[in-house]
Order: structure tokens, then C-alpha cells, then sequence
């Protein structure tokens, strides 16, 4: 399985802003610091502000923080509210389902385990979590953090 850069961006984020939780931090920084699209970046922090995960403050010296603490933000909700689908082959996608294995092949059913399996991994861990085995504090340089995703 593969996450979208959005949902890869939006981790990052979080892992920023949890690495910084003594001050506001600004898109901007987050886009250097990982060397992303500010553009891409602030649909990303929109995204995570709608859904609580960032608490955004305007005007002179504003910036965003995390809306709770980070043993309360799970990896596996987060993934779920930023991705837009979970298709891990195509015959998962009703409008483009052209496989002629379909509909007698037992792979979509391995593919559903696979996917859930994915999933609670993630539902067990929180940013928490990443922060500490990342070792976060290296995200105040300009380096990218790798976040291992499957190809």
C-alpha cells in the first residue's frame, strides 16, 4: 500500500509540529524544512485544521501548534482522514473495475485482509509514538525526516 504525498505531507506536519510543541510554527518553515510546496502544503494544514489536529493562529507572529497532545493523535485516523481512498488494486475502484478475473477471483478478498491488517497497525500507534522512535528533534534542521512507506 501506498499513502498519497498529501497524507505523507500531512505526517510530516504533525511530526514537525510535535517536534516544536513549545511555539508556533509557520507553513512555510514546514515547506523548507522538508523541501515541499507551500502551495501543496497549506491544503495539507487546511485539511488537518478542519479536522482538529492543528490549532492555526493568524496575524503578526501567528502560526499553527497541534490542537492536543500527541499521545492523543492516532496514526491510523489521521491516514484515514487524509486519504481519499484506500483501492489497493483495480477492482476495488467501482468505475474502472476492468479486471477479467472479476468476479470470481479470491485476490480482492486477500487484498481487503491486507488492507485492514495495514490499517490496525496503525491504529495502534499515535504521533507520540513516531516522535519518539523518529527522534524528532532532528526535524529542527533542514533535513527530511523519511517516513517508510510501501511501494
Amino acid at each position: 500500500m501506498q499513502l498519497t504525498r498529501f497524507t505523507d505531507y500531512a505526517l510530516r506536519t504533525l511530526i514537525f509540529l510535535g517536534a516544536h510543541s513549545k511555539r508556533l510554527c509557520t507553513i512555510a518553515e514546514i515547506a523548507e524544512a522538508y523541501d515541499v510546496s507551500v502551495n501543496h502544503l497549506m491544503k495539507v494544514v487546511s485539511r488537518l485544521a478542519a479536522r482538529g489536529y492543528v490549532e492555526t493562529v493568524r496575524g503578526k507572529g501567528g502560526g499553527m501548534r497541534l490542537a492536543r497532545a500527541p499521545r492523543l493523535i492516532n496514526v491510523g485516523a489521521v491516514v484515514r482522514d487524509m486519504e481519499e481512498r484506500f483501492d489497493l488494486a483495480e477492482c476495488f475502484d467501482e468505475e474502472h473495475r476492468d479486471c477479467p478475473l472479476l468476479p470470481g477471483c479470491a485476490l480482492k478478498a486477500v487484498f481487503s485482509d491486507a488492507g485492514r491488517s495495514f490499517l490496525a497497525a496503525l491504529d495502534r500507534r499515535t504521533l507520540q509514538d513516531v516522535l519518539v522512535g523518529a527522534g524528532a528533534p532532528a526535524a529542527a534542521g533542514r533535513g527530511r525526516i523519511a517516513l517508510r512507506r510501501g511501494r
